[in-house]
């Protein structure tokens, strides 16, 4: 199988991008194949622009920046997004890939006033990294938010099946230690978790 990760952090020394090295390397020691998109090192512009706009109108094709994302997920058995939390949500820059990337006519369709989603092949797999504590989570139940905004609002509506989607907290407090083995784990059975996925 064939996993494409998706991170948004603009350091290559933070713990997001540790984080997704060690989904890779869990990835890999499972048997699959890794392919690694690092969209600010990339320079990957999130901006929703005129070129977008006419293309969701119809009166032009998509972006050719955009048919290349679009082919790197067509590729993949399995997408991994692994993505600092701000704001309680996702940053910008993976919020702008997926506003760009996922276009209508190809994430999904609309006919006479009805959706059907266009990714059902996909598996994915969301994985955010909270500096808060899980208490603050719950209590405010920004958790339960960001799932019903990501999870089921984007991947859901786009008929992809989410097959893990989870937290990791106090990334900013704690030894990175219990982070990076969890994300090993993770990788390790990416295409065992979600047993309600069908095969890809």
């Amino acid at each position: 199988m064939h996993v494409l990760i998706v991170l948004a952090h603009p350091a290559a020394d933070s713990l997001t991008h540790a984080v997704a090295a060690q989904v890779g390397e869990g990835a890999r020691a499972a048997g699959h194949s890794v392919e690694l998109a690092d969209l600010a090192t990339e320079g990957f512009d999130p901006r929703y622009g005129q070129a977008d706009h006419d293309a969701y109108r119809g009166r032009a094709p998509l972006p050719a920046d955009v048919l290349a994302e679009q082919a790197r997920i067509e590729r993949a058995d399995a997408v991994v997004l692994v993505y600092p939390v701000y704001w309680w949500s996702m940053p910008a820059l993976l919020k702008g890939w997926i506003d760009r990337t996922f276009a209508n006519g190809w994430a999904y369709a609309t006919q006479d006033g009805r959706v059907t989603g266009r990714l059902q092949r996909l598996r994915v797999h969301l994985l955010g990294l909270g500096g808060a504590d899980e208490r603050t989570y719950l209590k405010h139940a920004y958790d339960v938010a960001m799932k019903t905004q990501i999870d089921h609002g984007i991947f859901d509506y786009c008929g992809a099946c989410v097959a893990g989607s989870t937290f990791r907290f106090d990334t900013e407090a704690r030894d990175a230690t219990a982070h990076l083995a969890a994300a090993f784990e993770l990788g390790s059975g990416l295409f065992v978790e979600g047993a309600h996925c069908a095969a890809a």
